[in-house]
């Protein structure tokens, strides 16, 4: 677990006071494993109670938030070619779907930073990272044979 200082509240809602840590500590950290829960004091500033993974996951969509934030100032060729300055691996999908994963990156980024769920952006950028690493490797280029089958399969 990572306790991070934070001046707002949580999105979740959920706030202990920061005695429930000792009395009743199981109950805080399982809300904590589900969302960040607050952790206010009487005498100190609130903290924020969340798990590494989420911290994790917050300072990977900042991080994603700074990049975007270069294309967007960039104004030299389309949104797909800045993308793919910031981002070299795109380098390795087609034109096309170097344009479809730029659209597809910025409304994932859109959608976490108005939902406040980091996962939404990173796991659209993982996907796509992991098709051009597939794709760099050859295997894009499997042919793959399909077996057509007329009958159709019973219900187990």
């Amino acid at each position: 677990m990572v306790v991070v200082l934070a001046t707002t509240s949580s999105q979740s809602g959920r706030t202990f006071q920061s005695s429930d840590l000792s009395r009743h500590a199981p109950r805080v950290f399982a809300a904590a494993e589900d969302h960040p829960v607050d952790v206010t004091r009487r005498d100190g500033e609130d903290l924020v109670l969340m798990t590494k993974r989420e911290a994790t996951a917050r300072e990977q969509l900042l991080q994603f938030a700074a990049q975007l934030i270069a294309v967007a100032i960039d104004d030299r060729g389309t949104l797909a070619e800045r993308m793919s300055n910031s981002y070299p691996w795109m380098l390795a999908l087609s034109p096309s779907d170097r344009a479809e994963c730029a659209r597809n990156l910025v409304d994932a980024a859109r959608a976490s930073f108005s939902t406040g769920e980091a996962h939404l952006a990173i796991a659209e950028l993982t996907s796509w990272k992991e098709t051009a690493t597939a794709i760099a490797a050859g295997l894009g280029d499997v042919r793959v044979d399909w077996f057509e089958y007329d009958k159709p399969v019973e219900r187990p």
